[in-house]
């Protein structure tokens, strides 16, 4: 089978072009885009050889080529292990401010096949479709690639419902590795992340999406407009998704101290937050939402400190926040939460440090606090 059939193989759904045919239409014309990414560490590049030999770039590059006449700017979004319950709190800061026309969303692999991601990944949708300069969109699905799973099935749900183009990497690539074509190890050392072949893999069939749109946008007409769907698929709670860290609230504390540290990129993300070294140091948000959720470190270093955090002074019902990672890739950007679906009222959120090893000199990180359902 060649690259145009696998790559073919991977189109789910060519959804509402009208969007994407208006951005096409810009370059041609030679007026500036931007082209943006949101997604994991497959979007961020990792396991690739350089920035520029990740699929993000490669699918950059082909808008580059393609629109000769049109200066276009890059904005990649990626965020290694993280899910678009973040994605949906972050977009706006990390992507929507540079005002993309063309956005693809990459969080297969990191979100669960579920309806609690469903609706995470909804909030990110509907956030992005809504933006006031109206983007155009496209799914992309990425796949472990040593059992096949994934959220495409989930994502994609969303995905027919706004009418929006689809790939898939499970359906294409992936494909080619459970029938004996591909080997698994030549295009990727983990099972999960690409390496520059693999991530040209990827590229291509996202690439060969946007040719075939460029054909039917061009050469043959596309639709008079895009309705954003009034009703959302899911109860859609975490559309208004907000941090909360150093740089929009004073909360009050004992013992955790501001970081100053100046975030040069968003893959700093160990930034903006508040650190503890003590047992008995605490912090106290006030904060309004349905739903609250938490962003701490957790570190491969050994001993790191345990804190609990407590809602609405329910003492009874603590939550543990474990610095300490099981996981042997690297410091984690870990996402708990502490509250869904209750009272639309001010809560209160209490963290304090329970357990702190002094020799290991190793602090709580706490990153934000997440609140959604405003």
């Amino acid at each position: 089978m060649n690259l145009k059939q696998i790559a073919d193989r991977g189109i789910i759904d060519f959804g509402n072009l009208y969007r994407i045919g208006k951005v096409m239409r810009k370059a041609q014309a030679g007026e500036n885009i931007a082209i943006g990414m949101i997604g994991g560490s497959i979007t961020q590049g990792s396991l690739s050889s350089s920035p520029k030999t990740c699929y993000a770039y490669l699918v950059y590059e082909w808008w580059v080529n393609k629109f000769s006449n049109s200066n276009i700017q890059y904005v990649n979004g990626g965020i290694g292990g993280t899910t678009s319950q973040f994605g949906v709190a972050r977009v706006e800061e990390d992507l929507l401010c540079h005002r993309p026309d063309f956005v693809i969303t990459e969080f297969s692999v990191n979100d669960t096949n579920n309806l609690f991601f469903q609706e995470t990944y909804e909030g990110l949708v509907r956030r992005i479709l809504t933006y006031e300069n109206e983007p155009g969109l496209l799914i992309l699905n990425n796949v472990c690639y040593n059992d096949g799973t994934n959220a495409q099935e989930v994502h994609n749900e969303v995905g027919a419902y706004y009418k929006l183009p689809m790939v898939s990497i499970k359906n294409s690539v992936y494909k080619e590795i459970e029938e004996g074509r591909l080997s698994g190890p030549d295009i990727t050392p983990d099972d999960l992340h690409p390496n520059d072949k693999g991530h040209r893999l990827v590229a291509d069939v996202v690439i060969n999406m946007l040719e075939e749109i460029y054909k039917k946008v061009i050469y043959e007409g596309t639709e008079k407009g895009y309705f954003l769907p009034e009703k959302p698929l899911t109860a859609n709670r975490y559309m208004d998704s907000l941090r909360i860290n150093n740089k929009n609230a004073e909360p009050v504390s004992k013992g955790f101290v501001k970081d100053t540290t100046v975030q040069e990129n968003i893959t700093e993300f160990f930034r903006n937050g508040f650190s503890a070294e003590k047992v008995n140091d605490t912090i106290h948000f006030e904060v309004e939402g349905r739903n609250i959720a938490v962003q701490y470190r957790k570190t491969v270093k050994r001993t790191a400190p345990v804190a609990v955090a407590i809602v609405d002074g329910k003492k009874d019902s603590p939550v543990i926040l474990d610095a300490n990672f099981e996981e042997d890739w690297g410091d984690c950007l870990y996402l708990q939460n502490l509250l869904t679906g209750g009272e639309k009222k001010k809560h209160t959120v209490d963290i304090t440090v329970t357990e702190a090893d002094e020799t290991s000199k190793l602090d709580f990180y706490l990153v934000s606090v997440i609140v959604s359902d405003r």
